[in-house]
């Protein structure tokens, strides 16, 4: 469903997102009231897996409109829309913690862009469908873990009869497995066959043993060394694609990083508030973050990171020394490098050309870590579109570094963590918040010190 307040806006969205034949519009309104009311009238089982809404609008805007439509229909994935300006991002932002799940910059035609662009058109429906689709199958939430208990002492004596154990009240009665027995004759002939197997159909005076004495015209064809059995030839199967394989962990004892280092992109402000939201304890390195972002809104997701009760986290400024347990987001239309100045970790931001289609980039600022902190390195890459952050972590991995990622049925678009794990580089995939306390654990049980110092 779009629920935008101009009418041309409003057709150009359907005209794009109707490009791709796995998305239907079933629905479009002018303003938060008209979106609520038609899904109120719409049959459950007929109401939008995904809602386009905007932010700005008379009569209901998009921030008023949100809780209420979230309370509406529980589970409907709202991506929100707004203007390229430090309030739009201000704004974006705050529907995230509100609960929309991903969030689009409105496309301008007087900055160069437009419902035409081919970035914007790829990344809304990668937006669409990949949360569609998270919505659909939602991932299961994991248990928590179960401590092993201290078995009870046992009283003297002889010992007394097992009581039964009580049924679990939230776990079905499962029917016990049906045993099947096959009884075969004493005598078998080629190929482990009976010398007569009877063949219910045939017409009475057929011969019924195998092999041989099947009427002609039967094919009778099967591979060399199987003579005389009237089969056809089995047609070879396709093996099924290898899954992904984690990398092995290097030898010898574990190198404590100095850095934590994060990418992302489709999907990644999400990813990135459940990951900030599970680390709980200091980190005692500094947190650098690259997510494919336009100038203005970076600096509002520093700020909604912040909100989180995670670490602190700011936009990186150039030539700003990085901290320990702080957060740097690297500033739209800027790569973010890190830099060793007589041991110190130093951010240096450069508006070199964009790689993979990107700048801000993933595999420059792996690359310079790896330089500034001799290999030393945590990256994290979370969902994504692409492949950026693949070569960087090439070079992390071969310098020693460690790599992980996160796994694909918790991305939103499995592209460049995909790429990662394809790659053999991710010593771990799980979700952003599993590998956030996979982090903490690393970093505890190195026991590094305030600076992340050997």
């Amino acid at each position: 469903m779009l629920c935008d307040d101009s009418a041309t806006v409003r057709a150009a969205y359907a005209r794009l997102l109707e490009s791709d034949p796995a998305i239907q519009v079933i629905g479009r309104a002018g303003d938060g009231q008209q979106a609520l009311e038609a899904i109120q009238a719409m049959p459950s089982v007929a109401r939008p897996q995904v809602l386009l809404l905007d932010l700005e609008m008379p009569v209901m805007d998009g921030i008023t409109a949100l809780p209420l439509l979230l309370k509406l229909q529980p589970g409907l994935a709202v991506i929100v829309a707004s203007a390229m300006t430090e309030h739009g991002a201000s704004t974006a932002m705050a529907a995230l913690r509100a609960g929309a799940v991903d969030y689009v910059p409105k496309p301008s035609a007087a900055g160069g862009g437009g419902m035409n662009d081919a970035a914007f058109r790829a990344d809304l429906l990668a937006k669409v469908k990949g949360w569609a689709r998270m919505r659909a199958a939602p991932r299961p939430v994991p248990p928590p873990p179960v401590l092993p208990q201290r078995p009870l002492a046992r009283p003297a004596g002889p010992p007394a009869a097992a009581a039964a154990p009580p049924p679990a009240a939230a776990t079905p009665a499962v029917p016990p497995p049906v045993a099947v027995t096959t009884t075969m004759p004493a005598q078998v002939g080629p190929l482990g066959l009976p010398p007569a197997l009877p063949v219910r159909g045939l017409p009475a005076g057929l011969p019924t043993g195998l092999p041989g004495g099947l009427p002609s015209g039967l094919p009778s064809g099967l591979p060399s060394g199987l003579p005389g059995v009237g089969l056809p030839a089995a047609t070879p199967m396709a093996p099924p694609p290898a899954a992904p394989s984690l990398a092995p962990r290097p030898a010898g004892p574990p190198r404590r990083p100095r850095i934590l280092t994060i990418g992302s992109s489709t999907g990644g402000p999400q990813a990135l508030a459940a990951f900030v939201r599970r680390l709980t304890a200091p980190v005692p390195v500094p947190i650098v973050v690259v997510q494919h972002m336009p100038a203005g809104f970076t600096a509002m997701l520093a700020d909604h990171l912040s909100r989180l009760g995670g670490p602190p986290a700011a936009e990186a400024t150039d030539k700003a020394p990085l901290q320990p347990g702080r957060i740097y987001v690297a500033p739209g239309d800027r790569h973010l490098l890190v830099e060793n100045a007589g041991g110190a970790l130093t951010a240096r931001l450069t508006a070199d050309p964009p790689e993979n289609f990107c700048r801000p980039a993933v595999d420059p600022m792996l690359r310079s870590v790896v330089a500034a902190c001799e290999g030393r390195v945590l990256a994290v890459i979370l969902t994504g579109m692409g492949q950026d952050g693949m070569l960087g972590c090439k070079a992390v991995a071969a310098a020693g570094g460690t790599v992980f990622a996160q796994d694909e049925a918790s991305s939103v678009v499995w592209g460049m963590p995909g790429a990662v794990a394809k790659a053999g580089l991710a010593q771990m995939l799980l979700p952003p918040e599993q590998l956030a306390e996979k982090v903490l654990t690393q970093f505890g049980a190195a026991g590094l010190t305030a600076g992340g110092m050997a």
